[in-house]
């Protein structure tokens, strides 16, 4: 469930920080107030795409963050499997944007967008303004079938994947492979030459990084042997070198430790510090005496780092690349070399590879159909709930020539809407209105399957009105029962059914606008939806009006 929004340098959003509640949580507002800047907002912490001009004019950056509480003891384990932190089954996911870049965290720990999205699903379904044009292709139709069938699908769908990306890597190699004659005999000298240039090159683990060291020290010797030995002045050779000058004060204090105990024991420290620097001067010695520039060394270990450095702009940017290609180089060279051989046994992969494909897709596509019925009836029912009164829906299958990562289905949601008329592809018989409450049927449905506590519904109501309206409102109250559901609406009906009300409101102050939301009790919830009902001016008969239908939506509800 989604506890907490707060939203900072926005848009037109200075800053606001909304508590939401369970059950139906409506958002109502003056068109332009900033309704759908909220929505952007949660889609934004979600991991959704940012504009360029979205942070607040004159903002050093722009903050979303989302308090949820898990309810699904799934979601926590999978979200502790991406090695992210749960406590108390709280999630706080936030993304803070600045001038070409965001961080996003995940309870204080940072992730990329893509995490954030992967853990969205777990927690929150969005239904945009225009996420029901949707239903208008097909792919989606499959989709919503295979959600509502996961339970029974299981790992199928996984293992169906990993069977077709193995069988699409043969078909690719077998692809690769078919060369004439004349072309395999050209191949076959290239790959020899290629093998035999990296196999004299007797490449070692780990040797152009030694030889990058020994360069290095090799270039640099006059500057390293100038540089030590202006060390080794100071230290030990000069006339008045520090190690001289300790001796001194050795010395000094040995005699005034006969007067004080305390003087004994810095005499002490300092006859330690002597003989450090007495072993750190030998050893400076022996270095500059070892310090030797070997032209003809340095000749060799140039030689062999521009041969490495070849064999990489060839072969691969590393030592492990380059290895990897000589085998994989060793084995193309042997299947051209007893090719008969080897297209034969690919043939056979690719035929068992088939044969695992066929058995695995019809069986997904077995229970596919199976649960199909099963949706078809659901999302009927939901739709005579929407008023769609002598509807008859149906989901087709049709089986596809080539094989897919979700097998060789492919499902077209069909609809008729008027007696007497044959079910018809949804894309070529359904309005704009007409999308948005099968959209809405649908999610209902899902919702019934979904562990995902949350539905965020924005404007579900384009294009209904009247008693239509009506059955919306109250299919809305009857997701909220189970779901947390919030609603961004224009419509009474539905603001009606509120069980907590938040208006969304824009002001403008000293040449700057703001928008603002915040929660409404009983009455200050009828005023609001007086305005909706009766615009500009509010009257008492208005005002009656809406007393009504708040009287009205509660004795409907059973929670």
């Amino acid at each position: 469930m989604l506890l907490n929004l707060h939203v900072k340098n926005l848009a037109i959003i200075d800053e606001i920080e909304v508590d939401f509640s369970d059950h139906l949580n409506i958002l109502t507002g003056e068109t332009g107030a900033g309704k759908s800047i909220i929505i952007g907002s949660i889609n934004l912490a979600l991991g959704g795409k940012a504009s360029g001009d979205i942070v607040r004019k004159g903002a050093d950056y722009g903050l979303v963050e989302l308090v949820f509480q898990l309810k699904d003891p799934g979601a926590a384990a999978k979200i502790r499997e991406m090695d992210l932190p749960v406590e108390d089954d709280i999630v706080i996911l936030s993304r803070k944007l600045m001038k070409g870049r965001s961080i996003c965290k995940v309870n204080g720990e940072n992730v990329t967008t893509a995490v954030l999205k992967e853990i969205a699903v777990l927690l929150i379904d969005i239904h945009g303004q225009h996420e029901h044009q949707s239903l208008l292709y097909k792919n989606k139709h499959l989709d919503i079938v295979d959600r509502f069938a996961k339970d029974k699908l299981g790992g199928l769908m996984k293992e169906l994947k990993e069977k077709f990306e193995a069988y699409q890597m043969l078909k690719k190699e077998w692809k690769e492979a078919e060369l004439p004659l004349e072309e395999r005999l050209r191949e076959i000298s290239f790959l020899e030459y290629e093998i035999n240039e990296i196999g004299a090159a007797g490449l070692r683990d780990n040797e152009d990084e030694e030889l990058e060291i020994m360069y290095k020290r090799l270039s640099n010797a006059n500057i390293i042997t100038e540089g030590i030995g202006n060390v080794y002045q100071i230290t030990g050779s000069a006339p008045d070198n520090i190690s001289s000058g300790l001796s001194r004060a050795e010395r000094i204090l040995a005699k005034l430790g006969d007067y004080d105990e305390e003087i004994a024991g810095f005499h002490a420290q300092l006859e330690d510090i002597d003989n450090l620097l007495n072993d750190f001067n030998r050893e400076l010695s022996d270095y500059l005496s070892g310090v030797d520039y070997d032209m003809e060394k340095f000749k060799e270990v140039e030689n062999r780092l521009n041969l490495i450095n070849g064999l990489k702009s060839k072969y691969g940017n590393s030592l492990e690349s380059i290895g990897e290609y000589y085998r994989r180089a060793v084995c193309r060279l042997d299947h051209y070399r007893d090719y008969e051989l080897y297209m034969e046994e690919l043939k056979t992969k690719i035929i068992r590879a088939e044969e695992e494909l066929a058995d695995l897709s019809g069986r997904v596509s077995s229970i596919r159909k199976k649960k199909a019925l099963v949706l078809e009836k659901k999302i009927k029912e939901a739709l005579r709930d929407l008023n769609f009164l002598d509807v008859q829906f149906e989901i087709a299958f049709r089986r596809l020539e080539h094989y897919t990562a979700g097998g060789q289905d492919e499902a077209e949601f069909c609809i008729s809407t008027n007696p007497g008329q044959d079910p018809a592809p949804l894309g070529r018989v359904a309005s704009g209105g007409e999308l948005s409450r099968i959209m809405l049927a649908i999610k209902s449905v899902l919702a019934e399957q979904d562990a995902v506590d949350t539905l965020i519904f924005d404007e579900i109501d384009v294009g209904v009105s009247g008693r239509t309206a009506q059955k919306v409102s109250e299919k809305l109250s009857v997701i909220a029962r189970t779901h947390q559901v919030i609603c961004i609406t224009h419509l009474p009906q539905i603001a009606s059914m509120a069980d907590v009300h938040f208006v969304i409101e824009k002001f403008s102050k000293d040449n700057i606008t703001r928008t603002q939301i915040r929660k409404l009790d009983q009455e200050a919830s009828e005023k609001e939806l007086a305005r909706i009902l009766g615009g500009a001016v509010i009257t008492e008969t208005v005002l009656s009006s809406a007393k009504e239908m708040k009287e009205l939506a509660a004795n409907t509800k059973i929670y």
